[in-house]
C-alpha cells in the first residue's frame, strides 16, 4: 500500500466569518497595544522628569504614529505566530496556522506572513471563493479550524496504523 501524507482539506479551513472575526479582534488588540504602549512611554518619562520624551510621544506626527503602528503590528503578528502559530484572536476563533500537513510552519513561513499583511488592501484578500488570504498564499499556510484538524489528524494516524499492520 502506498504511503499518504496527511493534508489539509478545504472543510478544515477556517471561514470567511472566522478570518473577519480574526481580522477584527487583532486589529482591536493591536490598537489597545499600541495605545498602552505610548501611554506607559509617557507615563514612564513624566515619572523621571523627562518632559522632552513625554513632549515627543504626544506631539507625534500622522507618519510617526502610522511607523510605531506598523513595528508594534508586525512584533504582535511574528512573535504570537512564531510562538504558538496562532494570535490572541485565532486563539479565540479557535483556529491556529499550519502548513499543507498540518505542522507548524517555520519561523520564515511566519516571518513571510507578517510582511505580506502590509500589502494594501491584503486584508480583503480572504474575501474570495476560497478564504485564503495573499499573506496565506505567499507563505504556504493555511488557517484551520484547530479542534477539527486534531480530530482528522487523530482519526489520519489510527487509520495509517491499521493499515500498516
Amino acid at each position: 500500500m502506498k504511503n499518504e501524507e496527511f493534508t489539509i482539506t478545504a472543510d478544515l479551513q477556517a471561514t470567511q466569518f472566522q478570518r473577519f472575526l480574526n481580522l477584527s479582534i487583532d486589529l482591536m488588540f493591536i490598537y489597545i497595544l499600541v495605545l498602552s504602549l505610548g501611554t506607559t512611554i509617557i507615563l514612564v518619562a513624566l515619572s523621571a522628569n523627562n518632559f522632552a520624551l513625554s513632549n515627543w510621544v504626544t506631539n507625534l506626527s500622522a507618519v510617526e504614529i502610522a511607523f510605531y503602528t506598523a513595528i508594534v503590528s508586525f512584533l504582535y503578528y511574528y512573535i504570537t505566530e512564531v510562538y504558538f502559530s496562532r494570535t490572541i484572536a485565532k486563539l479565540l476563533t479557535h483556529t491556529i496556522v499550519v502548513n499543507i500537513d498540518g505542522t507548524k510552519p517555520s519561523k520564515r513561513s511566519f516571518f513571510i506572513r507578517t510582511c505580506c499583511r502590509f500589502i494594501p488592501f491584503e486584508a480583503f484578500s480572504f474575501f474570495g471563493l476560497v478564504p485564503r488570504g495573499w499573506h496565506d498564499t505567499f507563505s504556504n499556510t493555511y488557517v484551520v479550524k484547530k479542534r477539527k484538524l486534531n480530530k482528522k489528524r487523530k482519526h489520519f494516524e489510527t487509520f495509517t496504523e491499521v493499515a500498516e499492520t
